[in-house]
């Protein structure tokens, strides 16, 4: 018997510490964690004040090498780093290029297309429509003129002009997030 009620009283103690009506919220931080800013499925205000800092953080990321399902400045890839920047500038957006390929509106017209815009591009000029890498619009220099920054599998992040000889045949679409 007493066994039994030993066998019950570590059972009670036990359900009753791990109900959260009897613990303690832990608020403190750890040391040297960086401050959250909470993440919003759709921005605060309009999104055109966020493209700022959107290319500014994209920016930050140059040189950073390519590194497939990579998400830091240690290695990214195209879909990583588009979520990363928009994690940093407290934005939530799909991690995967093909979640994002659906996430806003599309642009039907590239001389439309603004700062802060994804394209969507195939590394095969030949496989039309099949999105696999993403980018973003960082300058509209001209209507041939656009500057987008993305992770490239051989060169890392880096800044290209979408009507170069390379990317001009690879374009598949450009999507406004949000």
């Amino acid at each position: 018997m007493p066994k039994i009620s030993l066998w019950i009283g570590f059972c009670l103690a036990f359900c009753l510490s791990s109900c959260a009506i009897f613990n303690t919220p832990n608020t403190s931080a750890p040391k040297n964690a960086p401050a959250k800013r909470p993440l919003a499925t759709k921005p605060k205000g309009a999104y055109s004040n966020y493209v700022r800092d959107i290319v500014r953080t994209a920016r930050a990321y140059t040189g950073t090498p390519y590194r497939s399902g990579g998400n830091d400045r240690r290695g990214i890839d195209c879909s990583g780093l588009i979520c990363s920047v928009y994690t940093e500038v407290g934005l939530k957006v799909p991690r995967i290029s093909w979640q994002q390929a659906e996430f806003g509106n599309e642009i039907e017209d590239v001389r439309d297309i603004r700062p802060g815009d994804w394209i969507f591009y195939v590394p095969d000029a030949g496989k039309a429509g099949y999105v696999s890498h993403v980018g973003i619009v960082t300058e509209v220099r001209s209507k041939t003129d656009i500057m987008f920054i993305h992770a490239s599998s051989s060169k890392g992040v880096r800044e290209d002009n979408l009507f170069s000889k390379y990317f001009k045949n690879r374009f598949v679409k450009a999507m406004r997030p949000f």
